[in-house]
């Protein structure tokens, strides 16, 4: 019996288990359509880390608990990224007519979500929800300009995935001049 629940133990931690792309990894590109403040856009990640480091989160749905407290502690802290010249981007498998409405509600407009329909940037990341593929798991990359992931942090709960980028965003500014 004992080896039993030992063998369900691993199993089950098997499930929970991360794969996701971990430091020194290359950030695979994408490009896709997101909403900001109820805009549509095609937005690019090369794009984006022209501009400094990128925050890329992945969240499981739109409208849920844990995910719109996550964007609302991300909203908060827009402004606290800018000024280590770091953006902000969710992506869940939610369409993009979700999002839009999302955005604005729960993103307050602060920062673009983008739509992964057909879960090819989940499945680029290693960020899907065990034994729900499709679904992205709550996860956070801080991605250096230079296409690099500089930290990845993964947990069902949404409440350290803003300080622990926010901390790591903080760290690699220290040590790299503004662009």
């Amino acid at each position: 019996m004992a080896a039993a629940c030992l063998s369900a133990a691993f199993s089950l931690h098997a499930l929970t288990a991360s794969a996701t792309l971990k430091p020194g990894d290359t950030a695979p590109d994408f490009k896709t359509q997101a909403s900001l403040g109820g805009k549509t856009y095609t937005y690019e990640l090369a794009d984006a880390l022209k501009k400094g480091p990128v925050v890329l989160y992945f969240y499981p749905a739109a409208f849920t608990t844990g995910c719109t407290i996550e964007a609302h502690e991300f909203a908060d802290a827009v402004d606290e990224y800018k000024k280590y010249g770091a953006t902000v981007i969710g992506v869940s498998h939610d369409n993009i007519e979700t999002l839009t409405k999302f955005s604005v509600s729960e993103c307050r407009s602060k920062f673009p979500v983008a739509a992964d329909e057909n879960s090819k940037i989940i499945d680029s990341y290693d960020a899907g929800l065990p034994m729900h593929a499709s679904m992205a798991n709550r996860v956070s990359y801080v991605i250096a300009p230079d296409g690099k992931i500089i930290y990845e942090y993964t947990s069902l709960s949404p409440e350290q995935h803003v300080g622990n980028t926010l901390k790591a965003v903080k760290e690699w500014a220290a040590t790299h001049k503004p662009q």
